[in-house]
């Protein structure tokens, strides 16, 4: 049975083009790249056009880049680098609906005395800077709000966020690990001072990832223990997983204007779809406001888990959520911030895309799709009621 993929925005297929380049650096070019002699400052070296295919996607310098494992560890280096260079203050502001690599991080750190401030989003699951400008205090460290929400795919205005958070003289953080490789990003055209990415959302290998940090900005490392990243981020480096990044990054630039045309075409084909031939269903955030690759939408009166495992039978890979919340009995956290009904926050299914898709796998879903939701609600008594009321009606 052919495997449907549609769950880009929990990791990615590794591309042939990122394949081929990396797998030298497994055995071929073994050297580390913190040598003196040649056989590793050949991998330096490699590193280094790494190092500037990152920031050509992101419209950044160079050196303004830190490798990483991934997104986590970029967002929690962010995070708690602020915290030490203003170690007199101690708020954050974030928001209700970030990832749970911030979510959970501000959580332990309200332990220890930080506090909190997590915005609200409306029922479209948009923010509003208003709101956000009146919750930045003298005491505030930093905002850390994402790029594009991973469950929904709506869009923050974080360029217009950053300068309010610079007009009080905080630091602002972005986690925009779903939004790099997906919409442009010029970091020279704003103010935003860090900002995290990973690999594997964008077609190179996992456990790589990069922070940037913008020139002048004050850091303290979270690892320590060596000179690499020029004292930045300790550790010897992942060397195919940075040149897998740096690949990844070009071919993502190469691509954009494809994923904001051919992916965005087959998004609406299979929202379109599943609306006209499967009723009580609606599309979960803002319209316009959203990644090209990402619907979120909601089914009444079933359970998403098992609408997951029956397209899952056809071989489709899709989500409920995010993977790192996945196993939670308990409906989205982005969803409930957005006040979704319960009955259909339930039966929430995220559809994320990618350029490997084809409108041959779209049509196969929207042929299956009506038919699983169609079984699952013969079999609840909720359903049963709202026809049996519609009926008599």
């Amino acid at each position: 049975m052919k495997t449907i993929y549609l769950d880009n925005n929990a990791t990615t297929k590794v591309s042939e083009e990122v394949l081929a380049e990396i797998l030298p650096y497994f055995s071929e070019f073994y050297g580390n790249p913190s040598s003196m002699h040649t056989f590793g400052g050949q991998v330096a070296t490699k590193i280094k056009e790494a190092r500037q295919q990152v920031a050509a996607l992101i419209g950044a310098s160079p050196d303004e880049i830190i490798f990483t494992s991934c997104g986590t560890e970029s967002d929690n280096t962010a995070i708690r680098s602020a915290l030490l260079a203003n170690p007199n203050k101690k708020h954050i502001v974030t928001s209700r609906v970030e990832h749970p690599a911030v979510l959970a991080l501000v959580s332990h750190l309200s332990t220890l005395g930080y506090r909190i401030t997590e915005l609200p989003v409306n029922k479209e699951g948009l923010l509003d800077l208003e709101l956000l400008r009146r919750s930045i205090t003298a005491d505030t460290a930093i905002v850390s709000l994402m790029w594009a929400n991973n469950e929904t795919g709506v869009i923050f205005p974080v360029e217009e966020a950053a300068e309010i958070a610079h007009e009080k003289g905080v630091l602002f953080h972005t986690d925009a690990v779903q939004a790099v490789g997906k919409i442009p990003i010029d970091m020279k055209r704003n103010v935003i001072d860090m900002l995290s990415l990973s690999g594997h959302k964008l077609h190179a290998p996992k456990g790589v990832g990069a922070l940037y940090v913008r020139r002048g900005t004050k850091f303290a490392p979270f690892l320590i223990g060596g000179h690499q990243e020029k004292g930045r981020r300790s550790g010897t480096e992942n060397v195919p997983g940075i040149i897998g990044l740096g690949k990844a990054c070009e071919l993502a630039a190469a691509n954009m204007e494809k994923e904001n045309t051919y992916v965005r075409r087959l998004r609406d084909r299979l929202e379109q779809g599943l609306l006209s031939r499967i009723p009580r269903c609606k599309i979960n955030g803002h319209l316009e406001k959203r990644l090209p690759n990402t619907t979120n939408i909601s089914f009444e009166y079933v359970e998403g888990e098992a609408i997951l495992l029956l397209l899952n039978e056809w071989g489709i890979c899709a989500s409920s959520g995010s993977a790192c919340t996945s196993g939670s009995l308990q409906p989205s956290h982005v969803l409930r911030a957005m006040g979704v009904p319960f009955t259909m926050a339930h039966g929430s299914i995220r559809f994320s895309l990618s350029i490997y898709n084809t409108e041959e796998e779209i049509d196969f879903v929207l042929d299956k799709m009506p038919t699983i939701i169609s079984r699952l609600r013969e079999m609840s008594p909720y359903w049963q009621q709202v026809e049996s009321c519609e009926y008599m009606s």
